[in-house]
């Protein structure tokens, strides 16, 4: 996969933003590309175990175009987002002809709003955390560049991680336990960033404190000038983008759990402690974010470089169909819970 074949992506703003122009019946056609036409792709083409080599992923991380092609999507996925404030706004966009809008930009909030943030959040520069920043910003999701690296990625596949789905766990009481607990999570592990150099919680400096001024000031801002139209428009698509970044979390890790040593520490997140996906689509979609087993067991890895692991439990159809079953979770269970128990015998044997 050269960094051109990742331009697929790109389908995403591209759709939303003719679709808003157009209006009418054609704002149903991103949610059908990307719960319908994917989908049903996916289902009969599950992709390529192959890695690469040594040095075909020393030539890939080098590569700066895979990074360019993160970077050119700051700008316009803001951009999105202002198109569809600016046509409700002024009344291009009327009715349930917003609520297609909502939808379509949601789901660029959730593949690049957060997911493109995701990847720039893991690097050490500054000028990639500042747009990882930025993309978390139009999905009204800040929290999540603390809470993610310094909660999610410590304790996931245990009781103590909100973003870890358990065995027979509703998608719905998900929802509210990873949003919720994740926000709270993000204050906590702020806080104490902060008493660790004998600082006060609340201080202009604490970075969960700046992220809900800012986004307090942009709703503000947008009701202000653009109306409350608009403003609903942004909170909905938001949501939509941050609900359906829950969702894959709660496919990648579900029922999964890191075992727990005698002194209470909980063993090293390995690559069959997350749930992997090698459908050729989504791994181009989404950027590899469908090959989470090697992430969490390697963050520092960029999305150009991961890999296949033969004992890493792979998930039945790919994250977009994975998404549609989640939503209905006695369907969910039926097909999920049978992996899991495979899964589960296939690392006790592993272990013997």
């Amino acid at each position: 996969m050269k960094p051109i074949a990742y331009t697929l992506s790109y389908i995403f703003p591209v759709l939303a933003v003719l679709t808003m122009f157009t209006g009418g019946w054609s704002l149903v056609l991103v949610p059908l590309f990307t719960f319908g036409l994917v989908p049903l792709i996916e289902v009969f083409v599950s992709g390529s175990q192959e890695n690469f080599t040594k040095e075909e992923e020393s030539n890939r991380f080098e590569n700066s175009l895979f990074d360019w092609l993160l970077y050119l999507l700051v700008p316009i996925q803001v951009g999105v987002v202002g198109c569809m404030i600016a046509m409700v706004s002024t009344g291009h966009l009327q009715g349930w002809e917003i609520l297609g809008a909502i939808v379509s930009v949601g789901i660029c909030c959730g593949s690049f709003g957060i997911n493109v943030a995701h990847e720039l959040g893991h690097r050490n520069t500054k000028h990639e955390q500042w747009m990882a920043q930025i993309l978390l910003w139009t999905s009204l999701y800040m929290h999540f560049f603390i809470e993610h690296n310094k909660g999610h990625h410590a304790k996931v596949a245990t009781p103590d991680d909100p973003a870890s789905s358990r065995k027979n766990q509703w998608l719905y009481a998900f929802w509210c336990q990873s949003v919720v607990g994740g926000w709270m999570s993000a204050w906590k592990i702020e806080a104490r960033r902060l008493r660790k150099h004998r600082h006060p919680s609340l201080r202009l400096d604490n970075q969960m404190l700046q992220f809900q001024v800012i986004q307090l000031c942009t709703l503000v801002g947008i009701a202000w000038f653009a109306g409350a139209a608009a403003c609903f428009a942004f909170i909905g698509s938001a949501t939509f983008g941050f609900l359906l970044l829950e969702t894959v979390n709660y496919v990648e890790h579900y029922g999964l759990a890191r075992d727990q040593k005698a002194n209470g520490r909980y063993e090293r997140v390995r690559p069959h402690h997350s749930w992997n996906a090698n459908h050729p689509l989504g791994r181009l979609l989404l950027f590899e974010l469908t090959r989470h087993s090697d992430h969490h067991a390697y963050p520092g890895r960029k999305y150009p470089t991961l890999r296949h692991f033969d004992y890493s439990p792979q998930l039945p159809t790919g994250y977009p169909g994975m998404i549609l079953l989640a939503l209905c979770p006695p369907l969910f269970f039926a097909v999920m819970n049978p992996c899991l128990e495979r899964e589960e015998k296939r690392m006790e044997e592993f272990a013997a």
